[in-house]
């Protein structure tokens, strides 16, 4: 199946976390469409150094705000009407888990649905960034967007799981009930340049532990898998999803399963580095396996990740040694 481009010149595009990672590429991507962007960020865990290279370009506009308490209507850029709102800010990472927890819960809600209430009174195209975590530690492999999942919901990851599961249910709720246009995508395991160095992630915690010859620091026994996807990937996945009428859930990602013993074993190898891995305790209800039943994407959408993980790994190993050398 092959989407036509929706949106593009003309449209003006709300994306909130615009200034975090995945959101940052995703902005770059739909400005290089001729789409007018307006980003929206609090910087909890966002910079503004990922789109520094945009502050001058006449269809971008940056504004700090938290979502979380509504957008600040009275900004010019914020009050005229949006083609499509697209709703990706959460911090996302475990050590944000544990450390910034409301903020969590209170973006995966009231953000949400303060968004949707906009998205209906602008008639947008909804689209909510959803995330794997809504599988928790899953009992179905591959995980198919039919699957329920398997969270706790009283742990310390259940922050981040059960607040998507909410913005899921909202959104849904608002399509059914306003007839709104949604999409859902549910994204796998990221990573590419702009990622945080000390967000908890594996990939860059690995990386930068490998840079600077420090041990590899792997969770219990290294044997739990995840499927890791390059950015570029992810956001061309997000903006056919977009670009349909489709409404989700739809998995996004890559069916390239690893274990993190591997990971760390690959991206010592690939940046020259003798650090040894050091088995360090596994953090509570971390899932054993991930890897998403591609189908529905394939099918509804057409998209087929193209980057393979040792270029993707290049990529990423080159940003860091560029901003640690910095």
């Amino acid at each position: 199946m092959v989407v036509a481009q929706r949106f593009g010149a003309e449209h003006r595009i709300l994306v909130t976390g615009g200034a975090g990672f995945v959101p940052s590429h995703l902005v770059d991507a739909l400005i290089a469409r001729g789409c007018t962007v307006v980003a929206v960020d609090n910087f909890v865990t966002g910079s503004k150094e990922n789109v520094a290279h945009l502050a001058d370009h006449p269809r971008f506009t940056l504004v700090e705000a938290d979502v979380s308490e509504g957008l600040p209507e009275h900004h010019p850029a914020i009050a005229e009407r949006f083609d499509a709102i697209m709703h990706l800010a959460s911090p996302a990472s475990p050590t944000d888990f544990a450390s910034l927890p409301i903020e969590i819960l209170r973006v995966g809600s009231l953000a949400t649905l303060h968004l949707l209430d906009r998205a209906v009174a602008d008639r947008a195209r909804f689209l909510l960034a959803s995330t794997s975590e809504a599988y928790g530690d899953p009992q179905v492999h591959p995980q198919v967007e039919t699957y329920w999942g398997n969270v706790n919901p009283i742990g310390v990851r259940s922050v981040y799981d059960e607040a998507k599961r909410f913005a899921e249910a909202s959104t849904m709720a608002y399509h059914r009930y306003h007839g709104l246009d949604v999409g859902i995508v549910r994204i796998f395991n990221t990573y590419g340049p702009r990622m945080r160095p000390d967000d908890g992630r594996a990939i860059p915690t690995f990386i930068t532990q490998a840079l600077r010859g420090e041990p590899l620091t792997v969770h219990g026994t290294g044997s739990q898998t995840r499927s890791i996807c390059y950015v570029s990937d992810l956001v061309r996945g997000i903006l056919l999803l977009l670009d349909s009428t489709e409404t989700g859930p739809i998995n996004c990602g890559t069916e390239h399963e690893v274990s993190m013993r591997e990971l760390a074993e690959t991206i010592a190898a690939l940046t020259g580095s003798r650090s040894q891995v050091s088995y360090i305790t596994r953090t509570a209800d971390d899932p054993e396996m991930r890897r998403p039943d591609l189908t529905l994407a394939r099918e509804r959408l057409g998209y087929e990740p193209e980057v393979a993980p040792a270029d993707g790994l290049r990529r990423t190993i080159e940003h860091f040694s560029q901003r640690l050398a910095g």
